[in-house]
């Protein structure tokens, strides 16, 4: 038996509109580490999008490799695998992997390819042991594939897809000549999937998809016993398959994701196959709120509606202010901050909507 916790699209260095997010993310990563340690995991999957930024701060990388020597020193079992996501540098994020598997840690960034550019696939492979030292999962370490990065196919259909799809299959053949009856096979991936549900009217998750070509679900085999997915910040199954799915980003980040259940997956492998597949909810550090909850109103009312906020004696909430205006008011803004004057609230951002004639 093996079990491994999923969670992917961390984002370390954000900033949302302005406020630091570092206690957010100290706070799920003491979390997850206390959760490894209780559940007794063998595995940590990262499915990319480690940092916001591909040049993140030195207070990131801290923050980051701090995480992976704790965990790491106080599991004496436990392996991790990373794979790069699209907001990551490929070839930074693989950069100390000498030192990290030292750490029994795997970082997969780069699409490597061999002498007459035939892709090393071998390189994409990470066998996962169990506790007895037995491997039991064969992982297909698979990072954002970007153009150059899967096998060139002749189609008349998307040639990111299908190439997308043939280096899945490709990968997925080798592995399955390799496997005994004992072992299964773990895919990563860091894509859209088709079907995948995201934040239409968001502008932070429409510059994550930025474009990406949408890849066919089918691309995951049946053969494949669990399929842990990055890209997309809203945990879900893909296409209704339990064992396909995107971890979710673990804390929100936008207003758009204020509803999401953020946290991690937890899958246990026994015989060859997912026997057990368990979502965890994180806890949540800082609340988003928006006024009004739904259309935006006149200034009058918005104004009315925040004086009305409830005190918060805890955390401070993020705040968003939706207002639909009849034409500018160059004081609306100095007039939302006074109106939260002596309450505990971050303004993040205030939307102005303009009426338009009918």
């Amino acid at each position: 038996m093996i079990r491994i916790l999923h969670t992917a699209d961390w984002h370390l260095g954000q900033t949302f509109f302005g406020y630091d997010r570092t206690e957010e993310h100290g706070v799920f990563l003491n979390w997850l580490a206390e959760e490894i340690r209780q559940k007794e995991i063998d595995a940590l999957i990262i499915a990319g999008d480690v940092f916001d930024v591909s040049n993140p701060s030195a207070a990131s990388q801290s923050m980051y490799y701090q995480f992976i020597y704790r965990v790491t020193a106080e599991n004496p079992y436990l392996q991790i695998v990373i794979v790069a996501g699209n907001h990551d540098s490929a070839a930074r994020l693989e950069a100390p992997l000498p030192l990290l598997q030292a750490m029994r840690t795997e970082v997969r960034g780069v699409v490597r390819k061999l002498e007459g550019g035939e892709i090393d696939y071998d390189h994409l492979t990470v066998e996962l042991k169990n506790r007895k030292g037995e491997v039991e999962l064969l992982c297909m370490a698979v990072p954002f594939l970007r153009q150059g990065d899967y096998p060139a196919v002749q189609t008349e259909g998307n040639p990111y897809a299908e190439g997308v799809r043939e280096l899945y299959a490709q990968l997925l053949q080798r592995l399955w000549k390799r496997r005994t009856e004992n072992q299964a096979i773990l895919a990563i991936g860091h894509l859209q999937a088709t079907g995948s549900e995201i934040a239409e009217k968001d502008y932070s998750e429409r510059t994550v998809i930025g474009g990406l070509e949408c890849v066919s679900p089918e691309t995951f085999s049946e053969q494949i016993a669990y399929t842990a997915l990055g890209h997309i910040h809203k945990a879900q199954r893909v296409s209704g398959r339990e064992n396909v799915r995107y971890a979710g980003s673990p804390i929100p980040m936008s207003f758009a994701e204020k509803h999401y259940h953020h946290g991690v997956v937890m899958v246990t492998f026994d015989g060859g196959c997912a026997v057990d597949i368990e979502r965890l909810e994180c806890p949540k550090l800082i609340p988003l709120l928006s006024v009004p909850n739904g259309e935006p109103v006149s200034p009058e009312a918005v104004l009315e509606a925040l004086k009305e906020l409830p005190e918060t004696e805890a955390v401070a909430p993020y705040l968003e202010v939706k207002v639909l205006l009849e034409e500018p008011e160059p004081m609306l803004r100095q007039e939302i901050e006074d109106a939260l004057a002596d309450k505990n609230y971050r303004l993040a951002r205030i939307v102005s909507t303009y009426r338009t004639e009918t």
